[in-house]
C-alpha cells in the first residue's frame, strides 16, 4: 500500500491533464464547422487510426499472397500509413547521422581553437536560422545536378529530404559540442598533456567523456529539429512520408481527411516523444552520470 500511494501521486497529474484535454477537445470540436465538416473529436480520430491500421494489414496480406504466386516479381502496391511512417523514420535517421558526422568534428575543433570558433561563428549565426523551406529548392537543384541516377536503394527524393534535415539540424549539436569542449576542466587537459596523449586519444579519452552531457543535449535538440523539418520538407517537395500523407489528405478534401490529418499530428508528436526518450536512455548508458546512477 505504501508503494501504491507514491505511484498514484506521480501519475495522477499527467492522467488528469490528458482527461481534461480530451474533454476540452471533445466539447470544442462540436462547436466548429469547417469546409470539410465538423472538427473531428477524439472518438472519430481514434476510429480513423483503426481504419488506417486495418488498411495496412490488408495491404500486407495482399503483398504476401502476391509473393506466394509470383516470388520473382516485386509487389508495387500503394504505400500504407505505416509505410509512410517508416519512410519518414528512415529519412530522419539518415539526416540525423549526416548532421552528427559533420557537427561533432567541427564542434570539437571549434572548442579546441578560439581562432577557428571566431572564424566560423559568423557562418554559424547566418545559416542557423535559415528555414527548411529556403534550403529545399537549393538542395533539390544541387542533388538533381550531382545525383543523376535514381537508384532504388537510395531514391533522389529520400536524399533531398535527408540533406535538408541535416542542414537544419546540425547547428545545435555543433554549438553544444564546441561549448562542451571549450568548458572542459583544465586539469583534465593538463593530465592529458603530462601523459603525452595523442590528439586522437585526447579526444576520445578526455574531451568526449567530459562533454557527453552537453553533446547529448545538442543531439536531442538536433533530432527534434530534424523531425520537424522533415515533415515540412516532405509536404513541400511531395516526397514520400508523413508530410506527403498530410498534404494528400488536405488536397483530398473528403469528410474523413481532417480526422486522418489529426491522426498524423498525434503520430508525429508521439514519435518525437519516443525519439527524445531514446536519446535520454542512450545518454544514461554511455555517460558517467548514467553509470553512477
Amino acid at each position: 500500500m505504501r508503494m501504491i500511494v507514491p505511484a498514484l501521486k506521480q501519475y495522477t497529474p499527467p492522467v488528469l491533464a490528458i482527461v481534461l484535454f480530451l474533454m476540452a477537445w471533445s466539447f470544442g470540436a462540436k462547436q466548429i464547422d469547417t469546409s470539410l465538416g465538423q472538427v473531428p473529436g477524439p472518438a472519430m480520430v481514434l476510429e480513423q487510426a483503426r481504419i488506417l491500421w486495418q488498411e495496412h494489414v490488408t495491404e500486407r496480406e495482399k503483398a504476401k499472397a502476391f509473393y506466394e504466386r509470383q516470388p520473382t516479381i516485386s509487389y508495387t502496391g500503394k504505400p500504407t500509413y505505416v509505410d509512410q511512417i517508416l519512410t519518414s523514420l528512415k529519412t530522419v535517421f539518415m539526416g540525423f547521422v549526416i548532421a552528427s558526422l559533420v557537427a561533432l568534428p567541427i564542434g570539437i575543433i571549434c572548442g579546441l581553437s578560439k581562432t577557428v570558433m571566431r572564424a566560423l561563428n559568423p557562418l554559424i549565426q547566418v545559416f542557423k536560422p535559415v528555414s527548411p523551406l529556403a534550403w529545399l529548392p537549393i538542395v533539390t537543384m544541387v542533388v538533381s545536378a550531382v545525383y543523376a541516377t535514381n537508384s532504388a536503394w537510395m531514391p533522389k527524393s529520400f536524399l533531398i529530404s535527408a540533406i535538408t534535415v541535416s542542414l537544419c539540424s546540425l547547428w545545435a549539436t555543433l554549438i553544444n559540442t564546441a561549448l562542451g569542449v571549450a568548458s572542459v576542466n583544465t586539469d583534465y587537459i593538463n593530465v592529458a598533456r603530462v601523459l603525452q596523449l595523442s590528439p586522437l586519444k585526447k579526444t576520445f579519452k578526455v574531451l568526449l567523456p567530459a562533454t557527453l552531457p552537453l553533446i547529448f543535449t545538442g543531439l536531442r535538440i538536433s533530432l527534434g529539429v530534424g523531425w520537424m523539418v522533415l515533415i515540412a520538407s516532405e509536404m513541400l517537395a511531395q516526397n514520400p512520408g508523413l508530410g506527403k500523407f498530410i498534404w494528400d489528405e488536405f488536397q483530398n478534401g473528403s469528410s474523413q481527411s481532417l480526422a486522418k490529418i489529426m491522426v498524423a499530428v498525434f503520430t508525429i508528436g508521439l514519435i518525437g516523444f519516443v525519439l527524445d526518450r531514446i536519446m535520454v536512455e542512450l545518454q544514461k548508458r554511455v555517460s558517467y552520470e548514467g553509470y553512477a546512477a
